[in-house]
């Protein structure tokens, strides 16, 4: 191997892939040797990077001394590449010969070389590396060039990226990152001379600092010592980067003070370069946060004007991402907005935290607060103009139970109404919530008219959009005055709401159609005959088959399949064989993994280990796959088990685990389900589930119908047709059955004409026979239905949060003599009675506990909720900022991204009212790089634990009717949290501090 000594960036590039490829191929045998190898590498090139690049600054005095200082600056370079150069020769040698001649003793040869490697690095960074030497580079050189300096910042940050165990470090890297964000955005503002020069020299002074103390803290592993360094780290932090010592406050504020002095009225360059303003702008939102957070006892004057600020900084980082916005904004309004940002920071820069706490704001930077937050309110009033909020298009909302949604929104009105005028409400002017409240009840009870017609009739298709898009409209412009918007709005929505009545009066007496009344389908219903529902009917004989095949045969690791479509209950068969005695008695340990379309092999390996072992899922997430795979491998090996991946649909799956799974010929099995038939070895052979014949189709709806009283005479003709039409998929035959249970007895032929025409293609069969289900639902049961789609795929739900959900969401109506529970209750026995959700644990007394979604169901209403603007979905993989293809998302869930970053809904998406986020990871108040938009209604943040401080955030959200946070890890909850007047669920998971909150009568859960 030749690694040329004239390219120092190739020398270290070259060793670090190198130790990367090395670590792929031995990946347990080396693992614990490179890691540490690797940190090490980049920490020296990270010193090369500052001595091969670094200037000499001139001094006429030291002309001499300096040409000698230079050559052993020289020579230390020098003597760095070449001892990785050597390092790499010897290490190559090494694998070359475990490699090409195979010798046994190869592998313990590139152990040694390994470690001599790292002990010769160890030793040039205790000899060489001193803090003298730093500070004659510190005095004697410079990098000076602002490019140099950002790529020196650059590097020490790679290093502190791959140094995890300490938090102090990530904050260290965040303020490095400060420093180049800062001098990108000086540069852009044209900033030149000796306020860049003593910026630059700062930054590097800071980032060589930094450099020597996380090397003293890798290189001496004693913890006197580590801590110590900790301790000058966030010295450093506090002293040289914040901007709390006057010297570096100064240097600041000197260099924003010239960033305004020199803008030039051509905005060209901040339209291109508007990422180097964004990155500015969210350092700056993250100092006014920690700034925040650190005081605990600041006045509360001075919370609300800097809550106005950080909420004024986060909507000028929303509007710089957006070019399209951006670019419709006149010419000063964009120079202003640098001017904004420039004084934004001259006044966080001003704040410190004892000021913040025993003295209140100084007069000037009070003045300079006072004026930067008028400014801030003119630029959202332009960008206003530019995308009025009246001009929301109506199918930015969803489109599933309209008239529920605008019933919820008429009790809110009524509610509204009732409390106007009160010492703490918001008064509404000339009786402004009443005349919308008149008007919207007679558009309603139009709507009501016209329910089972409006689709048949083009020019009531266009007054129903209108309708409900107005309704939507009231409610955004009524919940913003609540939370202290402007009135204007409100003026503009009841004139078009009055225009909109005018016009269907007049339509009203004009219209000659006396059909036009609502016209009630003729319904009835068949109590379900079993307090447990029929999730798929498996067959006894299959049952057997498939346990002789997994308990017989060959002791070695075998394979077996179970191939059938979609609704032939395959994943049922599977469950049925998992549960058999015979299995449990046979196998020494069972475990189980649903794998879908769309998987990980992270997730894989976490439900195979929470099967066979007493750990929880949270334990185990922080693990990478190569640990996972190791924990199952030894808890597997010499045990006989079976593994069950269920809903399989690419081989692929099987490669990602095998590897975890020993063959200890002792006749362990793993068995999978798919729809697809797949070739996993040679001479596997899958088990095709087979349909139902027409006779034991007809049984199945019977006793779905019946139960053991059998069909009446007079039905049996059609309800057999009926059963034939189902092609022999049990789950088609339950959704059928779900449909007759609510359908007149007259009425069945008009459902076997509708199953006969919508059942066509073999793949089609369930698909089309969900569609017939889901358009008898009624309008509230579709709601509800499609909220399951906010949870996981295969997920078992909660039955009392998922009916406080759709409380929460306005989908349960009030029902004379009923609590809302109640009624949520029987929603969700009609959608189990017609087979389209499936218990899984029963309460004790009596009810669900617990329930699903099939598969397949599961898969129709996603199809669904994309089609009528239900929820967005957030995909594994997918940047959250995909939702600004969307018009206007109502509901948003994310259940993969490691931190929520949607900062831009607050601007893009202001009727956002539902946040669902769906992980396991622990947060700070700083990790919510997000403003919350103020409507929301549901905040469901399950499975991410809060450290530290509770997030401020929260309390600001007025309309929020559901919480569920867990806080644990939580010093604290503030007080101000008990003022959410509308908060009617808060599932907060640590029940001491939540009882000192709140009064029982406060909370209804």
């Amino acid at each position: 191997m030749e690694i040329s000594c004239s390219s120092s960036t190739d020398c270290f590039d070259f060793a670090l892939d190198y130790l990367d490829w090395l670590n792929k191929t031995f990946k347990y045998e080396l693992h614990f040797y490179i890691e540490g190898l690797e940190i090490e590498v980049s920490l020296l090139q990270s010193f090369d990077l500052y001595l091969t690049k670094c200037k000499r600054k001139r001094r006429r005095n030291h002309e001499i001394c300096l040409e000698q200082d230079a050559e052993e600056k020289d020579v230390t370079s020098f003597r760095i590449q070449s001892l990785i150069i050597t390092g790499m020769q010897d290490l190559d040698f090494a694998c070359w010969e475990y490699l090409m001649r195979s010798r046994l003793s190869g592998l313990t040869q590139i152990k040694s070389e390994l470690t001599i490697f790292q002990e010769a690095i160890e030793l040039f960074f205790e000899t060489d590396i001193k803090e003298s030497c730093i500070n004659f580079l510190l005095d004697y050189y410079w990098l000076r060039d602002p490019e140099l300096v950002i790529d020196f910042i650059d590097s020490v940050s790679k290093n502190l990226s791959k140094l995890r165990e300490r938090d102090v470090f990530e904050t260290l890297k965040e303020k490095l990152m400060f420093l180049k964000h800062f001098i990108h955005f000086a540069m852009l503002h044209g900033v030149e001379g000796q306020q860049l020069m003593d910026l630059l020299i700062h930054a590097e002074v800071v980032a060589i600092d930094a450099l020597r103390l996380i090397s003293i803290w890798w290189f001496d592993g004693k913890g006197e010592v580590r801590n110590g360094m900790e301790l000058q780290i966030s010295q450093l932090i506090g002293e040289k980067i914040n901007p709390t010592d006057p010297q570096v406050r100064e240097t600041y504020i000197h260099v924003l003070t010239a960033s305004k002095l020199s803008r030039s009225s051509d905005t060209s360059a901040l339209e291109k370069n508007k990422h180097l303003v964004v990155d500015f702008v969210d350092c700056l939102v993250h100092n006014i946060m920690e700034l925040l957070e650190s005081c605990t006892s600041i006045l509360v004057p001075i919370i609300f004007h800097m809550q106005k600020l950080l909420d004024g900084l986060r909507f000028l980082s929303i509007l710089l991402r957006h070019p399209e916005k951006f670019k419709e904004l006149r010419h000063g309004m964009k120079s202003l907005i640098g001017v904004v940002v420039c004084d934004a920071a001259i006044v966080i820069f001003s704040l410190s935290v004892n000021q913040l706490i025993k003295e209140g704001l100084a007069k000037e930077t009070d003045f300079a607060l006072f004026h930067l937050l008028k400014v801030l309110k003119f630029v959202r009033a332009e960008v206003a103009q530019v995308y009025p909020v009246t001009s929301v298009s109506p199918f930015g909302f969803p489109r599933t139970n309209e008239l529920g949604s605008m019933d919820f929104l008429l009790e809110n009105l009524i509610e509204l109404e009732s409390c106007n005028g009160a010492e703490d409400s918001i008064a509404f002017p000339n009786d402004q919530i009443h005349t919308v409240l008149d008007h919207l009840v007679f558009l309603r009870s139009f709507l009501g008219k016209m329910v089972d017609q409006h689709n048949r009739n083009g020019k009531l298709q266009a007054l129903w959009s209108r309708v409900i898009a107005v309704a939507y409209r009231t409610e955004f412009v009524i919940d913003s005055i609540v939370i202290g918007d402007k009135h204007e709005y409100l003026e503009s929505v009841v004139r078009d709401i009055q225009l909109l009545r005018t016009e269907i009066e007049t339509y009203e007496c004009t219209r000659h159609d006396t059909g036009a009344q609502r016209t009630n389908r003729k319904s009835f219903h068949i109590e379900s005959k079993r307090s447990t529902p029929v999730l798929n009917e498996v067959l006894d004989d299959e049952v057997k088959t498939i346990i002789d095949r997994l308990t017989r045969g060959s002791k070695l690791l075998d394979l077996v399949s179970i191939v059938g479509m979609a609704g032939l209950g395959k994943t049922t068969l599977a469950n049925r064989v998992y549960n058999d005695p015979l299995i449990s008695s046979h196998f020494h340990i069972l475990a189980w993994c649903t794998v879908y379309q769309v998987y990980s092999i992270q997730d894989l390996l976490l439900q195979i280990l929470c099967s066979i072992s007493a750990g929880s899922h949270s334990q185990y997430l922080k693990m990478d796959e190569d640990d996972l795979a190791e924990m199952i491998y030894k808890r597997l090996k010499g045990n006989r088990y079976l593994v069950i991946l269920d809903d399989v649909w690419e081989i692929e799956v099987w490669n990602l685990v095998k590897g975890s799974l020993p063959d200890d010929a002792n006749g362990s099995r793993i068995l999978f389900t798919s729809r697809i038939e797949l070739q996993f070895s040679p001479d596997s052979k899958a088990h095709h589930h087979r349909q139902l014949t027409d006779k034991e189709s007809w049984k199945l709806l019977q006793k779905k119908l019946f139960g053991k009283e059998g069909c009446p005479p007079r039905l049996i003709e059609v309800g057999s047709q009926i059963a034939k039409f189902c092609r022999g998929l049990p789950l088609t035959v339950v959704l059928v059955a779900g449909i007759l249970a609510n359908t007149a007895e007259d009425c069945w032929e008009e459902v076997a004409i509708s199953v006969s025409s919508s059942i066509i293609l073999d793949d089609e069969y369930c698909r089309k026979t969900l569609e017939l289900s889901y358009s008898h639902l009624p309008d509230d049961l579709k709601s509800c239905l499609l909220y399951f789609c906010a949870f996981s795929e295969g997920k078992s739900i909660r039955v009392s949060g998922l009916s406080w959900l759709w409380i929460s969401e306005g989908f349960v109506r009030k029902t004379e003599g009923k609590d809302l529970e109640d009624v949520a209750d029987n929603y969700l026995k009609a959608l189990v009675d017609r087979s389209l959700v499936m218990v899984i644990k029963q309460r004790s007394m009596g009810g669900a506990k617990s329930c699903r979604l099939h598969n397949l169901v599961h898969e129709f209403c996603v199809g669904k909720i994309k089609e009528e603007n239900f929820i967005h979905i957030i995909r594994r993989g997918k940047d959250p900022f995909s939702l600004a293809s969307l018009s206007s998302p109502y509901r948003v869930h994310d259940a993969n991204s490691t931190k929520l970053k949607t900062r831009e809904l607050m601007l893009s998406f202001p009727n956002l009212r539902t946040i669902m986020l769906d992980q396991s990871s622990s947060f700070s108040p700083l990790d919510f790089e997000f403003s919350l938009p103020k409507l929301l209604r549901v905040l469901l943040l399950e499975g991410v634990k809060f450290v530290a401080d509770f997030s401020m955030e929260l309390v600001l959200l007025v309309h929020l009717r559901f919480l569920l946070i867990d806080t644990k890890g939580i010093i604290s909850i503030p007080s101000a949290i008990a003022n959410l007047s509308t908060l009617k669920v808060a599932n907060i998971l640590d029940r001491r501090k939540l009882n000192v909150l709140f009064t029982e009568d406060h909370l209804e859960h």
